[in-house]
């Protein structure tokens, strides 16, 4: 890849000081629960943000923010995902087996997986869960009018049937690899005796709007919500009928703060104990490195992450300049990024650089390294291809066409320390090479929104998940099913509006096919025709920063596919 001090710390995991506590690391005071005992401690867990729902499967998602450990304390799906990427059974006695009455393959082609609940299983208001409220949330989830239907497991899901209270039956529409990993994010359960009075299927936005999904919401994770304070934070308690018993702290408080730096003094102020949900970033990370390492106070756990790319606008109706709709003009643009520079810029040289939204800890990717094109620094090749699409330099330096005139855009970013340096060592390299950039960072209140996230007419920088051999991250995020646009409310993550028909009909088969190397092969073949039509511009993989006190005992490193919080209900004090 070219990366000069790449550094793949998040197989392993970067772990710091895992020594004694230092006398005052992690004590807190009274504001992050710290009382001198450890049974009645609380937990505090810094968030990036507050989210819309704690419901692990939103049914409206246009926030353009991901969260996985928040919703992880209120919520249990029939599988997850274990610190190694390893689906483990959850709700469920065990995973489906293929070739069993378990998981059947059918001659058409549908399937059907059986899933057995474990015995005496309960909702956060003591109620008991049945395979009913799998049944219900399917009919809310496969509901269109949620943007949910286009999804997968969703989009693949012809029917879920409840056959008793603890078995369950589920319906696809053709074969689906991933039936032993269905995690909550994917297709979670929902008490049917609180919302089933309350679904109205044409009555949606009301719905959405319940306070189920906030301040009462019920879950079947290890914590139950105990208050909900907007703005601010949320708390919960410890459940003691979670699946996999008793969590080991009794209670957590999740703060939402959105400035990096404010996470960071809250940490070295003692007065929270691990961030999550991308709190911190590598900055503020390497700051608690150098703070905590000599008193051994604390661990700094660091994973591929967020695939950053930037997002290029490919409608008509929203692109400007038009130019941006000629792949040689996308091809010119990627070829001008010194990403080593943007690297030691912002990294000081330690970040995962990318070609695409594989990551190079993915087993395959040496084949599929060999397989795609890719975009060094070649300032010279850029301006081959501006001049191959009709551009020349005016008398400023800046690319002009005779019938699109000046090559002037905008390079939106969420606004963010990080992003907005992301931006500025962007938007000079671009002005150098011809092409000029109105560097714009977009408040936070109106990132949210899917429509400023879709409409953007040049290029928003923006983060993904990262694809691996479970899930499919950001590949699914450029199918044409899923472009955002104003009939579907603007719920979708291919906000650009890129569109290939071949790339459509290899997801197809990517997400349906059951042997695994055929399915490498698809994914190859997907990234060859991203890469060639430059239908993003990949950046790097952000370093994935989780940072916790020493006296917290159970996070472990983890995979990108991971979430450090998995086994959150086994935390304790040390």
């Amino acid at each position: 890849m070219g990366v000069a001090r790449i550094v793949l710390i998040g197989v392993t995991g970067l772990l710091m000081a895992c020594g004694p506590t230092a006398p005052d690391a992690g004590q807190g005071n009274q504001s992050a629960g710290g009382s001198g005992a450890d049974r009645g401690r609380t937990l505090v867990l810094v968030s990036r943000a507050e989210p819309d729902t704690i419901a692990d499967k939103e049914v409206f998602s246009v926030t353009g923010l991901s969260f996985s450990a928040t919703p992880r304390l209120f919520n249990a799906g029939l599988a997850i995902l274990d610190g190694q990427e390893s689906p483990q059974p959850y709700l469920v006695e065990a995973h489906p087996q293929l070739n069993t009455d378990t998981w059947r393959v059918f001659p058409d082609g549908r399937m059907e997986t059986v899933y057995r609940l474990r015995p005496n299983l309960r909702w956060h208001d003591g109620n008991a869960l049945s395979a009913q409220d799998f049944a219900f949330a399917w009919r809310i989830y496969s509901n269109p009018e949620f943007g949910q239907a286009g999804s997968p497991p969703i989009s693949q899901i012809e029917d879920v049937v409840a056959v008793d209270d603890r078995t369950i039956a589920i319906r696809w529409r053709g074969s689906f690899p991933n039936a032993d990993a269905i995690e909550s994010a994917d297709f979670q359960a929902l008490p049917r005796h609180i919302l089933e009075e309350l679904y109205q299927p044409d009555q949606v936005e009301s719905f959405g709007r319940q306070l189920f999904w906030t301040r009462d919401y019920v879950g079947l994770g290890p914590y139950r919500l105990d208050n909900w304070q907007p703005g601010s934070f949320l708390e919960a308690s410890a459940f003691d009928a979670h699946a996999w018993g008793r969590p080991k702290i009794d209670r957590v408080r999740v703060l939402f703060i959105s400035d990096f730096n404010t996470v960071l003094a809250t940490m070295l102020a003692g007065e929270a104990h691990i961030t999550v949900d991308d709190a911190i970033r590598y900055q503020q990370g390497a700051i608690l490195r150098r703070e905590w390492g000599p008193r051994n106070a604390g661990t700094i756990l660091t994973t591929p992450d967020q695939w950053r790319r930037s997002e290029i606008q490919q409608r008509p109706e929203y692109a400007n300049p038009r130019g941006i709709l000629d792949a040689r003009v996308r091809r010119a643009l990627a070829y001008s990024i010194d990403k080593l520079a943007l690297n030691e810029g912002l990294f000081e040289g330690e970040a995962i650089l990318a070609d695409t939204f594989v990551p190079p800890t993915t087993s395959f990717f040496p084949d599929l390294e060999r397989a795609i094109t890719k975009y060094p620094y070649d300032v010279r090749r850029s301006e081959q291809l501006m001049t191959e699409a009709g551009y020349v330099k005016g008398p400023d330096g800046i690319y002009t066409h005779p019938a699109d005139g000046r090559f002037s855009g905008e390079l939106k970013v969420n606004d963010s320390a990080q992003a907005e340096a992301e931006m500025a060592i962007l938007a000079a390299g671009w002005r150098q090479a011809g092409f000029e950039f109105r560097e714009i960072p977009v408040p936070q209140s109106q990132s949210r929104l899917g429509e400023v996230r879709g409409s953007f007419p040049t290029l928003y920088n923006g983060g993904g998940g990262v694809t691996g051999s479970i899930n499919e991250g950001s590949s699914g995020s450029f199918i044409s099913a899923r472009i955002a646009n104003p009939d579907n409310r603007w719920v979708g993550g291919n906000r650009s509006g890129w569109s290939n028909p071949e790339y459509d009909r290899l997801f197809a088969s990517y997400t349906s096919t059951l042997d695994r190397p055929q399915r490498v092969q698809q994914m190859i073949r997907m990234v060859q025709i991203f890469t060639e039509d430059a239908a993003a511009i990949p950046l790097y993989f952000n370093p994935g920063i989780v940072a916790h006190i020493a006296a917290l005992k159970g996070p472990h490193p983890f995979g990108p596919e991971a979430d450090v919080s998995w086994n959150v209900h086994e935390w304790e004090w040390r």
